[in-house]
């Protein structure tokens, strides 16, 4: 007792020994080591490390002399677009916090995001120029944000409504600022907001600790070696990119530019730069399996895809694989930094058949290398559900790959974490191998006649049905059973005709008859900018159905 360790004595933390966490760092090193590779590709415009470096420190520099710091946000609504890229090193460099903000939103949104974020300065895209004007027109903060173009030079519509250009604003800075790094890992890096499905989205704040630790724990989850070529199919405003712009610097790869996500254009680049990794929804991913087959010939090197956002049906993975393309299925949130579980895969599964394969990298996973806890449990005691594969309970996280909370949100922070756990709100199962696999959204469950029925499960029956390209199911108002599943699908032009009737025969065929859908809806499905389907939507949509 009162024993001083021998181990604690004179070994102090200092310069020598001790580094805060960031991810900012990973760009120097690029620079510094592989100063000429290329870094960004936009078009025929290509920028060496070294360039990027020199241009992320010099508009660090002009975000300082016009008097943007510590505890500052600063805002970016673009594409995936070099200066995209570039904000996730120029704006922390500054000693502010990035805000990347969705480009689908609407002004109001864009408006409360602002405000709420207390923005000093917000870059954005002549795209998407028009809804930021009617945006700023209704922000009540006691400065006006100062608002930069970003006038790219492969997009000839849209208005600069700025003060200055980007181009303009980066010459006004030094180019010998030193930057300095950060005294505390846990300082704010980026804030990013939910999709708010109801009422405002929530300000997710995230550290440079955690920003670090999950752009290496991405690296070594992918088994991603040095000089990646990348894809950005994913939108950096989600999550940050899921955190590779910091991980591709740390890895000295090349980053392509995508302004839009059309399959010509995946493929085309994928053919052309030679982009062996990407990372997308699986609505993208089945954009992709049901394109021409003219896109996808002479891809005669490996591609490496990560999805997540939604639960990807077997037979999307299915697809993918038939294309010659290694899907990684991964899992999270954006209170998670994006990925933080992994379906890690295990060399003897590779002697399973194609389909048991799918079936299995449909499951979300595993924790990542970087995250500390995971569990399903019940969601008031905390007690983990038996390895049964059938007993459900909410998915739960724990560790540095958590947020930091929710900004202006003290209520909302203390639920999330409630016991020491953060609360995913996804309903899953654990399987006797450990692996998780989610069976819906605590409020996507449908309970009928006393009986829970997952929507994801229904929804792989629909997707595997060969003129179906997709669905979602949701739980509709029935005077009898309380809730009844209510399918909504969109076909694929096949040319085939294909009734109500016919689906829900197919459904019955492959699965218990009470978790059939018991109403099919021909039509487009709404979905966020991410690709998620956006099911409150849909439930209105079946509430009106059972008034009808």
């Amino acid at each position: 007792m009162g024993h001083e360790c021998i181990f604690d004595k004179n070994l102090e933390k200092s310069k020598a020994n001790f580094t805060a966490l960031s991810p900012i760092g990973f760009i120097e090193r690029a620079a510094t080591v592989y100063p000429e590779n290329i870094a960004t590709v936009q078009g025929n415009i290509r920028r060496s490390w070294r360039e990027v470096y020199q241009r992320c420190k010099k508009m660090a520099s002009a975000l300082h002399r016009y008097g943007i710091g510590r505890g500052d946000t600063v805002s970016i609504i673009a594409p995936n677009i070099p200066e995209h890229f570039e904000a996730h090193f120029f704006v922390p460099m500054s000693g502010a916090v990035l805000n990347s903000i969705n480009i689908r939103l609407d002004a109001p949104t864009i408006a409360y995001i602002i405000e709420h974020a207390e923005t000093k300065v917000i870059f954005v895209d002549k795209e998407f120029s028009a809804t930021v004007a009617i945006a700023l027109e209704s922000v009540s903060l006691n400065t006006r944000p100062y608002v930069i173009d970003i006038d790219d030079p492969y997009w000839n519509h849209g208005e600069c409504i700025g003060q200055i250009k980007y181009e303009d604003f980066l010459a006004t800075g030094a180019d010998n600022f030193i930057w300095s790094g950060i005294d505390d890992e846990w300082s704010a890096i980026t804030l990013n907001y939910t999709s708010g499905t109801t009422g405002h989205p929530k300000g997710v704040v995230y550290h440079h600790r955690g920003a670090y630790l999950n752009a290496i724990s991405n690296a070594i989850s992918w088994g991603m070696g040095e000089h990646p070529v990348y894809l950005w199919t994913l939108p950096m405003f989600h999550c940050n990119g899921w955190c590779f712009p910091w991980t591709i610097a740390a890895m000295a790869g090349v980053n392509i530019s995508l302004r839009h996500i059309r399959a010509d254009d995946i493929f085309n680049l994928i053919r052309s730069e030679k982009v062996n990794y990407f990372c997308g929804a699986p609505i993208v991913l089945n954009m992709m399996n049901s394109a021409d087959s003219v896109l996808k010939e002479n891809i005669e090197h490996k591609v490496n895809v990560m999805t997540a956002g939604a639960a990807p049906p077997a037979s999307v993975i299915a697809g993918m694989e038939s294309l010659g393309f290694s899907v990684t299925h991964v899992y999270g949130l954006t209170e998670t930094y994006g990925p933080s579980v992994v379906c890690a895969w295990h060399n003897e599964w590779n002697k399973k058949t194609p389909e048991q394969q799918a079936h299995l990298k449909s499951r979300q996973g595993v924790r990542a290398p970087m995250l500390d806890g995971l569990m399903v449990a019940d969601a008031s005691t905390l007690e983990p559900v038996p390895h049964d594969g059938e007993t459900m309970g909410e998915i739960m996280m724990q560790g540095n790959l958590v947020m930091k909370g929710y900004l202006k949100n003290t209520e909302a922070t203390q639920q999330a974490f409630a016991g020491g756990w953060f609360h995913s709100g996804d309903l899953a199962v654990c399987h006797p191998d450990g692996y998780i696999e989610i069976k819906d959204r605590s409020k996507d469950i449908i309970i009928s006649g006393g009986e829970n029925i997952s929507s994801i499960e229904i929804e792989n029956v629909l997707y595997s049905h060969p003129d179906i390209q997709e669905a979602a199911v949701v739980a509709k108002p029935d005077a009898k059973w309380g809730e009844v599943p209510c399918a909504f699908v969109s076909l694929k032009d096949t040319g085939n005709m294909i009734s109500q009737e016919d689906i829900i025969s197919y459904c019955r065929e492959k699965m218990a008859h009470f978790k059939a859908p018991k109403d099919v809806v021909f039509d487009e499905l709404p979905k966020t900018s991410t690709g998620k389907v956006q099911k409150f939507l849909l439930r209105k949509r079946a509430e009106d159905l059972s008034l009808s």
